[in-house]
């Protein structure tokens, strides 16, 4: 066997499976043992797996004995045995790599062994499909090795509710798509309360179709989007409250801080044109946003200084440069109100609250692996973006597939007509024929033209994976005619019916080649399984789009000149070689594109790591009162800072505009002098300010309680950090469209939205700071402290699938809780004796 894995895979690959073979003896020479255990004595050695680990064993060390287990447990409730080079298929998983194997070599169960093994430790195994059929399915079946030997096993679907959802991932091994699963990861990131969470940290994933789903769909980021909860309203509203200011009697500039701030006489102002009787109330908390925001906008911000307006958009100026900066737009809502200020349509009515794309939500787990008929040709993506080697692994009987060499015709109908023959031939031989199209529309049209010779036919186009499942496994039977897209009934065996291997087995016609080697093979892959006899062919045109993008103009003119009529084809491996290489090329386009997407995603990434970390510190604590002093001490430091110069001497000091300041954003008016400050040094000053801070915060606590205050923390860090986040993406993106157009300025466009986003993301956390000082320190607290989403109306996006489906309802903030309701937090006390008693 060596020697045959020696020549067919290379050395490095054979270094692999020789290591692996010398488990797979150990394994082998327990089957015995193992046989002889009573069904409760098997089940017993999960606990005693999990003993030893606790004693310091390691998963290697256990690997022998568990896939014993494991092999034996399939053996008694499914009837089926794991072969050797399927044990090898599991260690390489195991070892966190991508095990190629050929279709119909029994991957599904193939995962059974590595789950199991990981799922020993208790931190959770995610068996990654690509649709919802296949998660079920492969859970209920392969459920019963997991349940026979005390394992539990959950299915998570789209739709489930929340308590199904945490129920599914409490288990230890956890099947579901990509999709699933990553917008899972966004909604924990968005939830109000700890208790909402439902995924555990990310530990180990099996990506099954690994290809599928970790390159082709990772071109499309799943996004979760929604309308924000401010209209474009208000910010005319607010434009129009503060023309009516005027300067020094309701507001003040501090030119050094860029930052304008309202009197005691402007706050008054605003509530009587508002008709509220507090501007600083939590729940006006949105209103005095815009109106900070425009009054920023109108005594601030300069028209052909900041900004200029070019066909109706306002766009930015670099202060430093004086070049204009396509794309990039003011965060925080300030662009908004300077739309308004202009009298423009104020953009962005909806909003991006999540994205994450595959390739960074699948490197966030401990470890990875995958599995597909079809690796190798992407191997240095794998290895360069996911760290992840592809191991070949051996078929456990020879492939005998007859792999025949493309035919080429002039036109598409001409090869269609060509195909309709060869399907009727073969029909008429009652051999099962598999043509794969690369569009539904084909697919169509090759219908039609095989029911005008009535011949009986099912077409799939991967809507409905259920019924194409059961299609697809009924393709291998005698006189079967299936038509199916690429992509159509991926994951399922196509067994042979009787007789059918007397015939020359399943034959697979190709209509078409596909940009990407990978998915042609997925297509000659259905056939020939197990070592099954089966062939294919594909039948070109000149006319098809990646014949044309290969220079198909050489071969039209060679054929013209030889005389080929329209019917007659050209059968060369010489074409064949050409379109293979030609595809190579495109295959290292798209991985380009790819990997560039993913450069500008990393900037992304790293920011969503750093807010999705910290807003998880603030709900899994039980009191942030230090995090929020934490967020208080820089907003003090650069007021201090701003106005007090190293290069001045201290008597030239702006000491009024810091007590100015400090009692608009966070002390009681009154509560300082200038007097207070003058002859400290920078520090001292810093140090004065954060002591008086501490003296209100604690007067506030004991005036609300304690209880109260802790709620009241999270209910404003919360809403302070959702709502500047999902203001920074949008800028993001807006930054990330636009950037391309810095190229024709001679500048490299990566490196400039790295530098700029990283400043966005600076003011965005010195945003966040400010207004968390602000409303900790000067909101009025009245009852029915409640945390808040920033939005609603959320819509899933993306994943390849691009399906749009509207989310879960769950328990929305804004809506009234009753005092015998549960509690939102999902504490399962009613709210009069939860949070409800606090307020």
């Amino acid at each position: 066997m060596l020697g045959l894995v020696k020549k067919i895979f290379g050395d490095a690959n054979e270094r692999e499976i020789k290591r692996c073979l010398k488990t797979v003896e150990r394994i082998n020479a327990l089957e015995p043992d193992f046989a002889k255990l009573s069904d409760e004595q098997l089940r017993g050695k999960t606990d005693e797996f999990k003993e030893r680990l606790s004693r310091g064993e390691t998963l290697d060390d256990l690997l022998p004995e568990a896939f014993a287990a494991v092999r034996e447990a399939s053996k008694r409730t499914l009837g089926m045995r794991h072969f050797d080079v399927q044990l090898i298929g599991g260690m390489v998983l195991h070892d966190g790599k991508i095990a190629e194997m050929k279709t119909g070599e029994g991957k599904t169960l193939v995962a059974t062994l590595a789950a199991y093994l990981n799922a020993l430790e208790g931190k959770g195994v995610h068996v990654v499909t690509v649709n919802d059929y296949l998660a079920q399915r492969d859970s209920t079946m392969m459920g019963q090795i997991y349940q026979f030997l005390g394992l539990t096993v959950g299915c998570n679907l789209h739709g489930l509710t929340h308590a199904q959802k945490q129920e599914a991932y409490n288990a230890d091994i956890t099947y579901g798509t990509n999709n699933e699963f990553g917008f899972d990861y966004l909604r924990d990131n968005m939830v109000l309360y700890k208790e909402q969470m439902v995924q555990r940290p990310l530990n180990f994933a099996i990506i099954d179709e690994v290809d599928s789903i970790l390159i082709d769909e990772a071109r499309t980021p799943l996004i979760i989007s929604g309308q924000a909860a401010k209209s474009t309203e208000l910010y005319y509203a607010a434009d129009r409250f503060v023309r009516t200011l005027k300067e020094e009697e309701d507001y003040t500039i501090d030119v050094k801080m860029r930052s304008v701030t309202l009197t005691e006489a402007g706050v008054e102002k605003a509530e009587r044109a508002f008709g509220i009787d507090n501007l600083f109330d939590h729940a006006n908390v949105t209103l005095n946003h815009h109106v900070q925001q425009a009054l920023k906008a109108h005594a601030i911000m300069k028209r052909d200084v900041d900004y200029v307006v070019q066909d109706g958009e306002v766009i930015i100026v670099d202060e430093f440069t004086g070049r204009l900066m396509a794309g990039r737009r003011y965060s925080d809502g300030l662009h908004q109100a300077i739309e308004a200020k202009e009298q423009l349509k104020v953009q962005n009515e909806s909003m991006t609250l999540a994205t994450i794309t595959f390739q960074n939500y699948f490197r966030m787990y401990r470890k990875l692996a995958g599995m597909t008929g079809t690796a190798k040709t992407e191997e240095e993506e794998f290895k360069k973006i996911y760290g992840l080697d592809v191991v070949q692994v051996p078929t456990n009987k020879p492939m005998i597939r007859v792999d025949m060499p493309d035919i080429v015709y002039k036109t598409a109908n001409a090869k269609f007509k060509a195909v309709v023959e060869e399907i009727v031939k073969r029909h008429q031989n009652g051999q099962p024929v598999l043509v794969g199209t690369v569009s539904i529309e084909n697919s169509e049209k090759l219908s039609e033209m095989l029911k005008r010779r009535g011949i009986p036919h099912k077409v799939l186009n991967a809507k409905y994976h259920a019924e194409e499942a059961e299609i697809i496994a009924r393709a291998g039977q005698r006189g079967a005619v299936t038509i199916a897209t690429n992509m159509a009934g991926r994951g399922t065996d196509i067994l042979l019916g009787e007789g059918v291997a007397e015939l020359g087995g399943l034959h697979i016609i190709g209509t078409e080649r596909h940009e990407s080697r990978r998915i042609d093979n997925q297509l000659r892959g259905r056939a020939g399984r197990q070592g099954d006899p089966g062939s294919s062919q594909f039948y070109l045109a000149l006319d098809d789009e990646l014949m044309r993008r290969f220079g198909s103009e050489n071969i039209m003119g060679m054929m013209d000149r030889l005389g080929f009529s329209e019917d007659e084809p050209i059968e060369s491996k010489l074409v064949s070689r050409a379109i293979e290489s030609a595809q190579k090329r495109v295959e290292g386009s798209n991985f380009d594109t790819r990997r560039i997407v993913l450069q500008y995603d990393d900037v992304m990434n790293q920011q969503r790591e750093i807010i999705y970390k910290q807003r998880r510190e603030v709900l899994f604590a039980d009191n942030i009162r230090e995090h929020v002093f934490d967020m208080i001490r820089p907003v003090v430091e650069r007021i201090v800072e701003a106005h007090c110069a190293d290069e001045d001497i201290p008597e030239e000091w702006n000491l009024d505009a810091i007590v100015d300041y400090a009692h608009a954003t966070f002390l009681k008016e009154g509560t300082i002098k200038r007097e207070d400050l003058e002859g400290r040094e920078k520090e001292s000053i810093v140090e004065f300010l954060m002591e008086e801070v501490r003296k209100l915060y604690d007067e506030r606590e004991q005036q609300i309680g304690e209880e109260t205050m802790r709620e009241f923390e999270k209910v404003v860090v919360l809403r302070a950090v959702d709502s500047k986040w999902m203001d920074h993406i949008d800028a993001m993106d807006q930054l990330r469209q636009g950037i391309h157009l810095r190229a024709y300025g001679g500048t490299d466009p990566l490196r400039e939205y790295q530098f700029e986003g990283f400043e966005m993301f600076r003011e965005m956390v010195e945003n966040i700071q400010e207004e968390v000082t602000k409303y900790i320190m000067k909101a009025h607290v009245e009852s029915n402290v409640q945390r808040q989403e920033v939005a609603k109306g959320q819509t899933e996006t993306g994943g390849g699938s691009n399906r749009e489906t509207q989310r879960r309802p769950i328990r929305r903030a804004e809506q009234r809780v009753g005092r015998n309701d549960p509690c939102p937090c999902g504490s399962g006390k009613k709210y009069k004796h939860c949070h409800g008693s606090n307020v």
